[in-house]
């Protein structure tokens, strides 16, 4: 009865269409599921015994807590203005050059990336502050969007990533299970430093893409970038030294930590969230308001987190009680042409995935299901993770279902057309692609700097 399985997750995603609460659903049919397979005889109920110690382990996972300490420290930047100035100096400066103030988007997309790690709230924040400023100055409406959403999702592979964070805890989890049942019992470990490190050559192969692509639009095709830059007399370098050391500093101290062994991505959230405290308070924008604000975010945010792993982790007991794991498993190691094949069609069912799913929900149930089986087979943990990330962040970058695309939509009002949108981000959504291959050809891209850092 296996494949009693599979309909469980087909349950789950249709149910998620219709616009059920993802946490609520992921247990809800999941225990339906369970108590029809009891009743018929087809699911042994003990598996949901050792649902209470696996909910006491997510609460009690001292790894988790850097996702509500990375949620504040992101959300205290982007409510201190401080990407906003950031963006004003870094134009300013730039902008007497041609395609200036794409290039000036891009790198405090960058900036902003690393400082919140929240895919949402960069592409909000650029669009905001960047997409009118665009327009005005003479780009293309598919330009502006395309560069800001892309940009945007730039939070889903820089660190310090929430999502890179949560992968880190379940390819962790999936890496010591896969061990064990290679009859490993002194299991090695994966780490979200690890993941942290891996990330950082991907992370700028992308923004070098991104603006090369950029420079390449502006040299080649006058209609959608500004013939001359816009000169600014009140240009300072001083002044964007003054907005981007603040910010840039925080960073160092924060990914400086991790990736040097001084602190563990917990220890170093801890850091950043008062280093941001610390330049929203040096800029007065820690009043009442801004406080309560930042608390709501962040509790939202956090409980929406962990009620999901909740959901999930019941979701993943009745699947492997019915025996789902075995048949994915017996599936992966027959097809023909081995991890290959097994890799690139997790990869494409990932990326359908993530036109329904946020990367939260993937992360948690479909990741902790088939990781272990592709590790078996012999893939490199710290690969499988960036490439999921990379894959995630160009699934929300692909239309009709996008979730940047959502994003920006959403702030752009009546600037830009969603047609324009769809075609200004098809040239990025080809970048990533074009990364994920690297990657898939030379995973040293990814596995070299961990390997030279911790070896």
């Amino acid at each position: 009865m296996e494949w009693l399985s599979l309909v469980l997750f087909a349950a789950v995603c249709l149910t998620l269409l219709f616009g059920y609460p993802v946490a609520l659903t992921l247990a809800g049919v999941s225990l339906i599921f369970a108590g029809m397979g009891a009743a018929l005889g087809v699911f042994d109920a003990n598996y949901l015994l050792t649902a209470p110690s696996r909910l006491f382990g997510i609460v009690s996972n001292t790894t988790l807590i850097a996702v509500p300490l990375f949620v504040f420290m992101g959300v205290v930047l982007e409510r201190s203005k401080i990407a906003e100035d950031l963006l004003i100096s870094m134009s300013a400066v730039l902008g007497k050059f041609k395609s200036g103030l794409g290039v000036s988007v891009i790198l405090v997309g960058m900036l902003l990336a690393a400082s919140t790690g929240i895919v949402g709230a960069t592409v909000v924040t650029m669009g905001l502050l960047s997409l009118p400023t665009m327009l005005k100055r003479g780009y293309s409406p598919e330009l502006a969007s395309g560069t800001i959403c892309a940009t945007g999702t730039l939070g889903q592979i820089i660190p310090p990533s929430i999502a890179l964070v949560l992968l880190g805890d379940v390819l962790s989890s999936a890496y010591q299970k896969a061990q064990l049942d290679m009859g490993i019992f002194s299991p090695d470990s994966v780490s979200v430093g690890d993941l942290f490190v891996g990330a950082l050559v991907p992370g700028l192969i992308l923004v070098i893409c991104y603006l090369l692509y950029l420079w390449g639009v502006s040299a080649f095709s006058a209609k959608q970038v500004p013939v001359e830059g816009q000169k600014n007399e009140h240009a300072s370098l001083a002044a964007l030294l003054n907005a981007l050391l603040p910010p840039l500093i925080l960073i160092i101290a924060v990914l400086g930590s991790i990736l040097f062994g001084f602190a563990t991505p917990t220890e170093a959230a801890g850091v950043g969230a008062v280093g941001a405290l610390i330049l929203a308070g040096a800029k007065k924008q820690l009043g009442k308001d801004n406080i309560r604000y930042v608390v709501q975010e962040t509790t939202k945010v956090t409980c929406m987190v962990f009620l999901i792993l909740i959901g999930a982790s019941i979701f993943s007991l009745v699947f492997r009680g019915f025996g789902g794991e075995i048949l994915l498993k017996d599936f992966f190691t027959s097809l023909p042409g081995g991890v290959f094949t097994a890799m690139l069609l997790v990869m494409f069912i990932i990326f359908l995935l993530g036109f329904i799913l946020d990367f939260i929900e993937i992360t948690f149930v479909v990741v902790p299901i088939v990781a272990p089986i592709l590790i078996i087979m012999g893939v490199d943990p710290i690969w499988l993770g960036i490439m999921i990330a990379v894959n995630l962040q160009t699934s929300f970058l692909t239309p009709p279902f996008g979730f940047a695309l959502f994003y920006l939509r959403g702030v752009a009002s009546d600037l830009v057309k969603t047609e324009q949108i769809y075609k200004g981000v098809i040239p990025f959504i080809l970048i990533q692609l074009g990364v994920l291959v690297l990657m898939a050809i030379w995973p040293s891209l990814v596995t070299w700097l961990p390997d030279t850092m911790y070896n």
